[in-house]
């Protein structure tokens, strides 16, 4: 999923819980700033291509995949909050449901995935999923949810 995607999502989930603080900070760096490691491959990227646009490149690392979840419960046991656990879930969950390559278990095995929902086009998916966390998040901002 794109990065304004897990931002709505991010910010649902902060709204939602009403999150504040630490946590708040907790749940924007687990659930969209995993996207760093982008910026880490981005060399290799370049290396390998240029500055063409090659769809299906594998821009992932262990940091978004689930096997992440070894240091990532750790650490919320830790500081005493469930909320990077919360929000990683959620951000592996949408990249999940794109086809491009997955490898859950990486670096510890090859094994490979397209993830879920592959039948239906990837760009619906976002499309579909980035109005519907719009207009949640209006919705839960204007404070029509309240009771």
């Amino acid at each position: 999923m794109k990065i304004g995607t897990h931002f709505l999502a991010t910010t649902l989930g902060v709204q939602a819980m009403g999150l504040a603080g630490q946590d708040r900070i907790l749940a924007y760096t687990f659930g969209m700033a995993v996207d760093v490691d982008h910026l880490v491959k981005l060399p290799y990227y370049l290396r390998a291509v240029g500055l063409h646009d090659k769809r299906g490149y594998y821009w992932r690392s262990s940091l978004q995949e689930p096997v992440a979840l070894l240091w990532i419960l750790p650490l919320s046991y830790f500081l005493g909050t469930i909320v990077p656990v919360i929000f990683f879930a959620i951000h592996v969950a949408m990249d999940y449901s794109v086809r491009f390559e997955k490898m859950p278990f990486y670096p510890y095995s090859n094994y490979v995935t397209r993830g879920w929902l592959t039948g239906i086009s990837d760009k619906v998916k976002e499309r579909v999923l980035f109005t519907v966390l719009l207009v949640l998040n209006v919705i839960v901002y204007a404070g029509w949810l309240r009771a």
